[in-house]
């Protein structure tokens, strides 16, 4: 579990300061996230938002985390107190990640989840 941990944090910091290296590390290539529009968002179309900066935090704190480990998955949960722009848009509130982590090969990445603001 101290492994997920560390892996949450790396992937919080990586998307404050849009670090496309680290979050390509991070994100499988068979993510299938939904956003807060319900569009499912696939690896290549986050890595192109934090890329091109159409999407820009500037503020992303964790405010609560669960995470219930398994074998060779593990499911987050994390409340977290965004703010930032996408589509030159405001965002700021709270919003709550649910991620699942796979380590089929070895190799921690997330494969799915979802986003929701409360």
């Amino acid at each position: 579990m101290n492994n997920i941990i560390e892996l949450e944090e790396k992937l919080r910091l990586a998307m404050l300061t849009s670090d496309v290296k680290v979050l390509d590390e991070l994100i499988s290539d068979k993510l299938l996230f939904t956003a807060p529009t319900g569009d499912v968002v696939t690896k290549e179309i986050d890595l192109n938002a934090h890329r091109s900066g159409v999407q820009k935090i500037t503020d992303l704190e964790l405010l609560e985390q669960k995470i219930q480990p398994y074998d060779n998955f593990a499911i987050v949960t994390a409340k977290m107190s965004i703010k930032g722009t996408f589509n030159n848009f405001p965002i700021d509130g709270i919003y709550c990640y649910t991620r699942f982590w796979a380590n089929p090969d070895n190799k921690w990445q997330i494969v799915g989840g979802h986003v929701s603001k409360i």
